[in-house]
């Protein structure tokens, strides 16, 4: 049949897939599940003779505090994960908030908020985090009452309706399988999900008429690939292998699926002229395979989806570039935790040499047949002196730097993954280096955040709206519509940038204008249950009252009088200084002459002729032209001066203006 063959056909393309995938990735993924979940197991020794099988958790510390921090982050504002860009000619935000509304609602009833916490933990520990969108149309039962008819009462019950639900389930990188060269799922071949099913859970799928009758039974075959890497016995009973490929298959093995005529379907055209690489890959179309035990085909058919798009999303914790596979936190302290792992299991091992107790002792003398115990309040017989016969000792000493030794190597892993050790942080001062951390920290948390948000958020609301378009045009109309992601800090940003609003609002003051609109911030970014309450009643508090407006109109009246009556102030002590100045001016013209009047008489006075007297009035004419210079200099450096302040108070009157 030709159902076999497009059985063949897909089993063939994703055995080579899961070939190179368990190749490469599929070891390593199974260790990381170990150390996350603290599982020892015989590969993962470090050593021959190491007897220890202790596992720091210093990786799951860490794979905890990156999936703590992301998932805040993404639900930091609870169901709020996106908004809906509404049409610049639409005056009517109703049928936004509607659309909103109906999602949101829809989402919670799917529990979208586990399911997204479950592909974050997935992601931190493989690099991948995968979700499959499936819709199911199920019957709801909610409570009614009706008016029952010729009596005046009204009948208790329930009724049903039909309702359209998108789910997301997150799937793990060891049941997913993808085109190796692809760099992402639209450009793939195709993918394909396997797992384990219960089979009435297939039986129920083929009643409804989404599979197909066939002959499968639930006699799945065991892969220990698809189990969990702890789980020592599978559970084998009662159980279906899945398959579900979503991709690129070839038309004629989808369109013939009733044929019998094989040989003709399948038949070499010799006369065709396409090559071999469009013969096989040239006529493909976009469809959805079901495979059961890996030899039923249990459903076949186009994509029902009217974008034609494949129904699983993915992103990268840490980006890979042009590569699928993703780097993951466990990839990152790999490397330490081994270290961490083998300081820890070599100290242990000594310290079961050196604490327990060891006996030397002389086989000849001891009794034939004893067997040697160590027991409180034991008698020991011996043949001879106990002394000369037994003689306990300690097998060396237990190094105590072990400890030390993993310490570092546990600082170098919250390093190497980009966490923070909450305890180490309570003895570090709330500055300096801390702030230099947290900034890194952060900002290796916004690149993960940027990832989900473009790769695996906005993808997911748009597929999600697309489908409700679909399956329920009644409540959700048909449009193009935008979104956008509404992630905001996680609750370590969160925490940092409010310990800086509170240190800015104590250097503040409690009377700045600065400080409603800090609180304002704090308590935006808070995550408060009464936050729209706080925000609403500060808000109204931060408005002035009729009162304080008018007291406010008042003071700056007072303001602007004391500053024109300073400016009065100045002007007037400037005139008046002006006024000096002029004065001074004239006075210092006409003293010269003065002086030299006051001078000619003092020169003339007290004189009589003769030799003696000449000479003694030649001295006091030089000693009067001393004094005159003197005086001169001192008028010009006081006018200087006065000049000077009449130029300052000039500024200062235009500086005013």
């Amino acid at each position: 049949m030709a159902q076999n063959k497009l059985v063949d056909w897909i089993n063939d393309s994703i055995e080579e897939w899961r070939l190179h995938r368990d190749t490469n990735y599929l070891s390593v993924w199974k260790e990381y599940e170990r150390l996350w979940r603290g599982e020892w197991a015989a590969e993962d020794r470090l050593r021959d003779s190491e007897r220890s099988r202790i596992t720091s958790p210093a990786l799951q510390q860490a794979i905890e505090n990156h999936t703590a921090e992301i998932e805040e982050a993404i639900f930091g504002q609870g169901d709020h994960l996106f908004d809906i860009e509404d049409d610049m000619d639409d005056q009517d935000p109703k049928d936004i908030e509607y659309l909103k509304k109906y999602m949101k609602e829809n989402f919670k009833k799917t529990k979208l908020r586990k399911a997204v916490g479950d592909v974050c933990l997935l992601a931190s520990i493989y690099g991948t985090g995968i979700g499959e969108i499936t819709i199911k149309k199920e019957k709801e039962l909610v409570p009614a009452t009706r008016p029952m008819p010729d009596v005046n009462a009204k009948a208790i019950g329930v009724e049903t309706k039909e309702r359209v639900s998108i789910v997301l389930k997150p799937i793990s990188p060891q049941n997913f399988l993808i085109d190796p060269t692809a760099t992402s799922i639209e450009d793939a071949l195709g993918v394909a999900i396997e797992e384990f099913v219960s089979a009435h859970k297939v039986a129920e799928a083929v009643k409804a008429g989404v599979y197909k009758d066939t002959d499968i039974e639930d006699d799945a075959t065991p892969d220990s690939d698809l189990e969990a890497s702890w789980i020592d016995e599978e559970y084998n009973d009662d159980k279906v292998k899945v398959l579900r490929y979503y991709g690129l298959v070839p038309s004629k093995l989808l369109d013939n699926q009733g044929e019998d005529d094989v040989e003709e379907l399948f038949k070499e055209d010799k006369d065709s002229d396409k090559s071999d690489l469009m013969e096989d890959y040239g006529d493909l179309v976009e469809a959805i395979v079901v495979i059961g035990n890996e030899k039923f085909l249990l459903k076949a058919e186009r994509s029902p989806y009217m974008m034609k798009d494949r129904p699983v999303i993915a992103y990268q914790d840490d980006t890979v570039p042009n590569r699928f596979w993703g780097r993951g936190v466990a990839e990152k302290g790999y490397n330490m935790q081994k270290a961490i792992d083998a300081q820890l299991r070599s100290h242990l091992d000594s310290l079961a040499l050196t604490t327990v107790p060891m006996m030397g002792m002389d086989a000849t003398r001891l009794p034939r047949g004893s067997k040697f115990e160590i027991k409180p309040g034991k008698s020991i017989l011996t043949n001879g002196n106990p002394g000369e016969i037994l003689m306990p000792f300690k097998f060396g000493q237990t190094d105590g730097s072990n400890i030390q030794t993993a310490q570092a190597f546990e600082t170098m892993l919250l390093q190497a993954t980009g966490t923070l050790d909450t305890q180490s942080t309570q003895t570090q001062p709330a500055g300096g280096e801390l702030s230099i951390t947290l900034s890194s920290i952060l900002k290796k948390n916004k690149r993960t955040l940027v990832n989900f948000q473009d790769q695996f958020l906005i993808p997911f609301i748009e597929k999600s709206a697309w489908r409700f378009m679909q399956f329920d045009p009644e409540h959700f109309p048909v449009q193009d519509w935008k979104f956008i992601p509404s992630s905001t800090l996680g609750m370590l940003a969160r925490e940092v940038e409010q310990m800086q609003f509170i240190n800015l609002m104590k250097t503040l003051g409690p009377n700045s204008p600065l400080v409603p609109i800090l609180m304002k911030g704090i308590i935006g970014t808070s995550s408060l249950a009464n936050r729209e309450e706080l925000l609403a009643n500060l808000e109204e508090s931060m408005k002035p009252t009729p009162e304080q407006q008018q007291a406010q109109q008042m003071q700056m009246q007072l303001q602007a009088g004391l500053v024109q009556s300073q400016i009065n102030e100045f002007n007037s002590r400037a005139q008046k200084q002006s006024a000096e100045a002029q004065q001074t001016n004239v006075e210092t013209q006409y003293i010269p002459d003065e002086t030299k009047a006051k001078l000619a008489m003092a020169l003339s006075n007290n004189l009589d002729a003769g030799a003696a007297d000449d000479k003694e009035f030649e001295r006091r004419a030089r000693v009067a032209d001393l004094l005159i210079k003197e005086k001169n200099v001192d008028l010009k450096a006081k006018d200087m001066e006065q000049n000077k302040e009449i130029v300052m108070m000039q500024m200062q009157k235009n500086l005013t203006k």
